[in-house]
């Protein structure tokens, strides 16, 4: 059972406020701390805070690891010293939905996309969970590399845009761009499958593979992955801007800054 109570605010840009009983603790992504109430002691931690019996290099190692899933290499631990409930809020990134999952519920483990952790009990781990096949992790929206969030207590990831929660039964199929998927239960089985036909593949404008899942299991899917966004944003900012020396040069300008963003991306 947690030991904390929260409440998530907001509508397309959300908040979580999180209360903590005296004593006890939550790990926060550097930056995502919105305020908080002057009891809390705030002390930074590598990687998620969790022990290793390997030692600092052992933690080291862990929190190597946990920075190739989209995390920081540091996180927050925030702790209540005093003998009074106090707050503390979390915000998302970008345009977000925060998504609370009792990892209790869901047997002590979660599947996110990389970089959907915001915050957590202490004891919450963010480990390295390399896709089955190869085939899934080189081109699945999600990569080579995804999240698995284990642990006991309450985690809350972020999700792009509109937020889908559902629950896939047993041998139940959906088919999904795999760019919206934000988090699944272990349960469900996921493979990237090919579009079948050229022309759909070529100019349907849906891509040429789309994730296949497989319940039983309950999975979260968000309407706007910030990929999609980015390309709209580009093609709004360049649009009537092209025309010209200055114009050619503004869209090399955007393609430099296009590429370098996701070369940025390859190395999170």
């Amino acid at each position: 059972m947690s030991t904390i109570s929260y409440q998530i605010e907001g509508s397309d840009l959300q908040y979580v406020e999180v209360m903590l009983p005296p004593g006890i603790s939550v790990i926060g992504e550097q930056g995502a701390m919105m305020y908080m109430d002057g009891n809390i002691e705030v002390t930074a931690v590598l990687g998620d805070g969790s022990q290793s019996a390997y030692g600092v290099a052992g933690r080291f190692f862990k929190a190597l690891k946990r920075s190739l899933t989209g995390e920081s290499l540091f996180s927050s631990r925030y702790r209540n010293e005093s003998l009074a409930p106090q707050r503390i809020a979390f915000a998302t990134p970008s345009i977000s939905k925060i998504i609370a999952v009792d990892l209790a519920e869901m047997g002590g483990e979660l599947i996110c996309q990389k970089g959907a952790y915001l915050a957590g009990e202490e004891g919450v781990e963010v480990k390295l969970a390399f896709q089955k096949r190869l085939r899934v992790g080189f081109l699945g929206g999600e990569g080579f590399i995804m999240q698995r969030i284990t642990g006991k207590g309450v985690v809350f990831i972020n999700a792009s845009g509109a937020l889908k929660e559902m629950v896939l039964a047993p041998a139940q199929t959906l088919q999904v761009d795999s760019g919206c998927l934000v988090a699944l239960s272990p349960s469900i089985t996921y493979e990237i499958k090919y579009a079948g036909k050229v022309k759909t593949a070529l100019f349907g404008g849906e891509g040429l593979f789309y994730a296949s899942l497989k319940g039983p299991g309950k999975i979260w899917l968000q309407s706007l992955p910030e990929r999609r966004l980015s390309i709209e944003l580009m093609q709004m900012a360049t649009l009537g801007r092209t025309k010209g020396i200055a114009g050619k040069l503004y869209l090399l300008l955007i393609i430099v800054i296009v590429v370098a963003t996701f070369f940025a991306e390859l190395n999170k």
